[in-house]
């Protein structure tokens, strides 16, 4: 038999997605596969609607097509699947987990191995209803499944009566997941498994049974995350992206990515209900438009992060730093500015850098930045159209992991991206940070260290020990609360014209998003979006860089820059 030769890549995505075409590039790899399993998901009953209708009557091509795609890409005379993991995100209300329970019912069905284990693990008890309830109610509701499958409620599984092939919904807060073998697994609302630190750990035993059954498969289901995505949910996400665009070659993928383009992202275009069927392919059937435009009004009006919460349910907008409610200003430019920056390309291109210091508690982040003040080039004399250049980074203590469990994973993304260091019990975080200090003043443009002056008492003693103290006017103590008004408007100014820039960091998008200011009335602050976990050091570090910076210093001395790159001229 021929092989089939095929490409997940989806490259003309965003032109599909708006014609309503579907999301999956080509045909079943095995067309006689795709239509026996569709016939059995087809016949299933999805009884919570209205006259019990079965899949076949109640669902849209997309669902057909996706369903095809999984059971189409099996291969009967190697019994290996050709593709073997699948990422459906797709808007809330669109029967994902009634889907989800189709699925995996089929795939029992089908399954030929005797004793199989087919799995699908959700984040909670309640989730795992959500999939298991349904389940149980299609097999009930037809009597001949009722006779070739066994319902055990008490144990949240069903048994194939002839393989013994059991379909598990099994809830990750309240079940083990270790030791499990299963051939098919679908993992549901991804998104909150990325929240947890352990997540990647879980779900790499939970899949770890596809090493020895090639027929098996990996379908991750899930909406958008209420807050940027992080952990194993970042790492999934990024990566299916990666293949839909092409610039992954894995053909053994497949993403089917219900999102808005950019362009329209970047228009608003979402806030149009004419749009909305761009990531609710179910609108019209399980998604009510006038739903939607109910929620939208209510959230428009609610507290707190209620738009996001909407924004990043029914229309999987991702959640960024210029989506918060009450956010700093600042924040809608924040992403426009960002620039292929270094700490060595402020070293190299600026003719004076403040530093910032904000934090350093055992239970929160220490956050540095540098910030430079870019040469003029050429004739060019104006000082406005001088820029600043930002580059952060910050540093906090593995015990954090523990202290904040709600944004470990996050905390865990930033470190291996290179924008935050975990240090352990000798703190050798300060011993790091007057090293940088010290590069910036021995290349000889240091201005000065502006610090958030609680808790820096080690801090202060390691900058004396090179020569940066308050005596030589190196190192200054920066009013926080409303003395940072000055320095905060300063920044959503620069970064309107442009001319404040910054290195692109997470880390410094995610604290950005964290930051919420409060008027008065004559003032204003910035604080923390959320008591407790989400942090906002790394960008107060900024604004503690703003502060001297605003005052146009001048570099402790002058040096020449072919004398910092070792090349004295005499």
């Amino acid at each position: 038999m021929t092989v089939p030769v095929w490409s997940t890549a989806c490259v003309d995505w965003a032109e599909r997605i708006v014609s309503r075409r579907s999301l999956i590039p080509f045909g079943p790899l095995f067309p006689d596969e795709a239509e026996a399993a569709l016939a059995v998901f087809k016949s299933l009953r999805v009884v919570d609607l209205p006259g019990q209708p079965t899949f076949g009557e109640a669902c849209e091509e997309w669902v057909f097509d996706f369903v095809r795609a999984i059971f189409g890409a099996y291969d009967a005379e190697s019994a290996e699947r050709l593709i073997s993991e699948f990422f459906l995100l797709i808007s809330k209300k669109n029967g994902k987990s009634t889907i989800a329970a189709g699925i995996m019912l089929t795939a029992l069905i089908r399954n030929w191995r005797h004793s199989a284990e087919l799995l699908i693990l959700a984040p909670t008890i309640e989730i795992a209803k959500n999939s298991y309830e349904p389940a149980a109610a299609m097999v009930r509701a037809d009597d001949e499944l009722k006779t070739l499958l066994h319902v055990q409620d008490n144990f949240r599984q069903i048994t194939h009566r002839i393989t013994r092939a059991v379909l598990k919904v099994v809830a990750a807060d309240t079940d083990t997941v270790g030791g499990k073998k299963a051939a098919f697994v679908l993992i549901d609302e991804l998104w909150i498994f990325g929240k947890r630190v352990h997540a990647s750990a879980m779900l790499q035993e939970a899949t770890g049974g596809l090493a020895s059954r090639p027929e098996g498969f990996i379908i991750y289901l899930s909406t958008q995350s209420d807050d940027p995505p992080a952990g194993v949910f970042k790492e999934r996400l990024d990566y299916f992206r990666d293949v839909r665009d092409g610039t992954v070659e894995d053909a053994k993928s497949l993403p089917v990515l219900y999102e808005f383009p950019e362009e329209m992202v970047a228009q608003k275009a979402y806030l149009d209900p004419a749009w909305w069927f761009v990531t609710n392919p179910n609108l019209g059937r399980s998604v009510r438009k006038s739903f939607l435009e109910d929620e939208l009004r209510k959230a428009r009006r609610g507290a707190g992060n209620a738009l996001q919460t909407f924004l990043a349910k029914h229309l999987n907008i991702q959640i960024g730093s210029n989506l918060r409610a009450n956010r700093w200003p600042g924040a809608e430019f924040w992403d426009r500015r960002a620039d292929d920056l270094t700490f060595e390309t402020l070293l190299d291109h600026c003719d004076v850098i403040t530093i910032g210091l904000d934090g350093g508690g055992l239970d929160d982040l220490f956050g540095f930045c540098a910030l430079g003040r870019e040469r003029l080039q050429g004739e060019e004399t104006d000082p406005l159209k001088q820029r600043w250049l930002a580059w952060s980074h910050a540093w906090c203590h593995r015990s954090v992991l523990q202290r904040r469990q709600s944004i470990a994973s996050r905390l865990l993304d930033f470190e291996k991206a290179g924008e935050l260091t975990i240090v352990d019990d000798e703190l050798d975080d300060i011993e790091q940070i007057v090293s940088l200090i010290e590069r910036v003043k021995d290349a000889g443009l240091i201005a000065n260290v502006g610090v958030d002056p609680a808790g820096l008492g080690d801090m202060i003693s390691a900058l004396g020990t090179i020569g940066v103290t308050q005596e030589n006017e190196l190192l200054q103590g920066i009013p926080q609360g409303y003395g940072l008004m000055n320095a905060i408007k300063t920044a959503e100014r620069k970064l309107v014209r442009g001319t404040l820039v910054h290195a692109g960091s997470g880390l410094m998008r995610w604290a950005v998003g964290n930051l919420k200011i409060e008027p008065t009335a004559t003032a204003i602050r910035a604080t923390k979006q959320n008591a407790g976990d989400d942090k906002i050091d790394p960008v107060m570090a900024l604004f503690d860089a703003i502060v001297p910076m605003s005052l146009n210093p001048q570099p402790a001395k002058t040096r020449s820059v072919y004398e910092r790159r070792g090349l004295r001229m005499l």
